[in-house]
């Protein structure tokens, strides 16, 4: 029934056009990922969900238009109307003109919104200040994408996300100081129920929320009545509900996840915590037990989803555990008392600070580990659901078994197998790749749009020093992944913009010499023209990297190359490329970094055909993925990453 009423809605017919609606705001304005759009970043916009007398929208916007916005308020919003793949709304709406406010925020819209913003105040900077707000209140407002990346890697991403773990240790919390008021127990659970209503409008009844409170609630049943038994029903029940006012939430992971985490609680907990008692005291048993239970049910469905296991992070996640309480009720504490004294709640706050170190050093400690790739989608939920079972029927047996066959495939499946001397990073519609010095030691050139991506890239290959980092001119998809680059290594030297013609360096056995740009700080009206191009020379290979320079440039270099073993194809193989260079080059392999389904083209069909003609072996990473060069004496071996027969990649 939703589903038609959405599929009918007279806002569909208006695809297209630019459309004026009034709406009222159902979440707060979030801001978007920041991206990488070609060569440029992406303006930042902010995106919310509206209701309006068509159905649901999603809204995006300009920051000046919607960060003042609240929850419950009503507005007009004029924008183009766009076919959109989220199933819950009807259609994106695209804001082309100031968002105009038909009426103010309601007081207690306000007063949840300070309190909101006092949490944020109080919890300081840093990335400690940033798990605060996200811990106690789902508010991810402060989080770089680099602390972000650490806690999914580390398998800590649940903490700063509201859950059911939020609502069961505020439940709890509260139905312990109701027993100080009332002498019943309905009168304390239906204490407790108003009180986690009151904290469902303070984090915002997202659907993720809303499921993370119903299975709070069957917790909290749970605890109450201490019996097993009830606690079943109640999940089903709860699933029902949830599925009933919300039906999209059955096509949700989170759903899943949610539901799987809370059967583990109720189903596995008590019994890992009896078989852990044997060994250890009772408390110490069900900290260790209430992790591997909820991740053992929660396993095959985050396998198939993300695509690769962290073996630490089932350490990680027993080690935070114990921090992961006083935070959570200290931070909600002072979120209630922030608008009324903004001292106390940082004093509060400062209580618990070092707990939020403990866990954020965890997590950067845990994200340094390598993780086990698996194949994402159907076949990695049956790798994990097949393990899951046989650990369940063979116990040690099972387990001995599984560790065999997950190092043998890693060691058959990893990637790069062996010595390499040019690595080409899969970094989508960008550049990134590296030439390796030995000792942990390498030169990269370009790192990518994406930080995290060029980490991995980088963790993969074990590289702890940059000896020298080359940016060859100032586009995103060159110079966006920086950061990641950077991450825990060492940078020893640096080029971009202050190199020019003429310069030569000698690092390890690699000589390096400048072809282009002629003068230090060069500018052009096409970016892509002050590219650093080099030839790169070694007693194994000699290597052309081009940058983004195009014909007028690649004819200026005509007779100051002469042949190349390796050509990293200039511009992502776009079809702008000088036939003349190409046939001084006559490259033996040619090497194109671009990403899948990209919308520029690249690589263009003609320049694949020109290289093809010059018998060059052309290896591209939208279809390849990442590439690997072996040099001996100009002779060229490569693997790359697609070929590869792999069930597990540890990386």
């Amino acid at each position: 029934m939703r589903q038609y009423s959405i599929a009918q809605s007279e806002l569909l017919t208006h695809i297209g056009e630019t459309f004026t609606v009034e709406a009222r705001l159902r979440t707060d304005p979030v801001a978007t990922t920041p991206k990488v759009v070609g060569r440029n970043f992406a303006e930042r916009k902010f995106s919310f969900l509206a209701s309006t007398r068509y159905g649901p929208i999603r809204v995006i916007a300009p920051k000046s238009s919607a960060q003042a916005l609240l929850p419950g308020q009503k507005i007009s919003i004029t924008g183009r109307v766009v076919k959109t793949s989220e199933r819950r709304v009807v259609a994106l709406l695209i804001a082309s003109s100031p968002i105009k406010a038909l009426a103010p925020p309601s007081q207690w819209a306000r007063t949840l919104a300070d309190i909101r913003s006092g949490l944020r105040q109080a919890s300081g900077d840093g990335d400690a200040g940033a798990l605060i707000p996200g811990m106690v209140i789902g508010d991810t407002a402060k989080q770089s994408s680099d602390f972000k990346n650490d806690m999914r890697r580390s398998g800590l991403t649940h903490l700063v996300a509201v859950s059911g773990a939020n609502f069961a240790i505020v439940s709890a919390f509260v139905l312990w100081c109701m027993q100080f008021i009332f002498r019943k127990i309905p009168a304390r659970l239906w204490a407790t129920a108003i009180a986690l209503a009151c904290f469902i409008a303070l984090v915002r009844p997202s659907p993720s929320v809303l499921r993370a409170a119903a299975m709070a609630a069957v917790m909290l049943l749970a605890m109450s009545t201490r019996q097993r038994g009830d606690s079943l029903p109640a999940l089903g029940f709860a699933i029902a509900a949830v599925v009933a006012i919300d039906p999209w939430q059955s096509r949700d992971p989170g759903f899943a996840l949610s539901v799987l985490a809370t059967a583990g609680l109720l189903i596995l907990a008590p019994r890992i915590t009896t078989y852990f008692q044997r060994w250890l005291p009772q408390k110490v048993a069900v900290v260790l037990a209430i992790p591997i239970a909820a991740l053992a049910l929660c396993l095959p469905v985050i396998i198939s989803l993300s695509g690769y296991l962290s073996p630490i992070s089932i350490i990680a996640n027993i080690v935070a555990a114990p921090f992961v309480a006083p935070i959570t009720i200290i931070g909600f504490i002072a979120a209630l008392i922030s608008p009324i004294s903004p001292m106390a709640a940082h004093a509060l706050i400062l209580l618990v600070r070092p707990f939020a170190w403990v866990i954020t050093s965890i997590a950067r400690w845990a994200a340094q580990y390598p993780v086990i790739s698996i194949r994402t989608g159907l076949s990695g939920f049956l790798i994990a659901l097949v393990a899951l079972l046989l650990i369940y029927t063979f116990r040690k047996k099972a387990i001995i078994f599984i560790l065999v066959i997950s190092l043998i495939s890693l060691w058959w499946g990893r990637f790069p197998a062996g010595d390499w001397d040019l690595f080409i990073c899969d970094v989508g519609q960008g550049d990134g790749y590296v030439i390796n010095l030995q000792d942990n030691r390498a030169i990269v050139i370009d790192v990518g749009p994406d930080p995290s991506l060029m980490d991995q890239c980088l963790r993969r290959l074990d590289i702890s020093t940059i000896a020298l980092l080359i940016l060859t001119h100032p586009h995103a998809d060159h110079i966006a992944g920086l950061s990641g680059a950077r991450k825990g290594r060492k940078v020893e030297a640096l080029w971009s913009g202050n190199i020019a013609a003429g310069s030569k360096a000698r690092i390890g056995s690699y000589t390096i010499e400048i072809l282009w740009p002629l003068t230090v700080g060069a500018t052009d009206e096409n970016p892509n023209n002050i590219s650093i191009a080099a030839v790169i020379r070694s007693d194994d290979l000699t290597l052309f990297a081009a940058g983004d320079i195009e014909p007028g440039v690649q004819e200026k270099l005509r007779g100051k190359v002469g042949r190349v073993d390796i050509y990293k194809v200039a511009h992502h193989g776009s079809r702008y490329q000088d036939p003349t260079l190409l046939r001084e080059l006559s490259p033996t392999l040619a090497l194109i970094s671009a990403g899948e389904g990209n919308s520029y083209g690249h690589p263009a069909p003609a320049t694949i055909a020109a290289l093809e003609h010059l018998r060059a072996k052309v290896l591209r990473t939208d279809r390849d993925g990442a590439i690997a060069v072996d040099a001996d004496r100009h002779t060229l071996t490569f693997s790359t990453e697609s070929a590869k027969p792999r069930l597990l990649n540890w990386s």
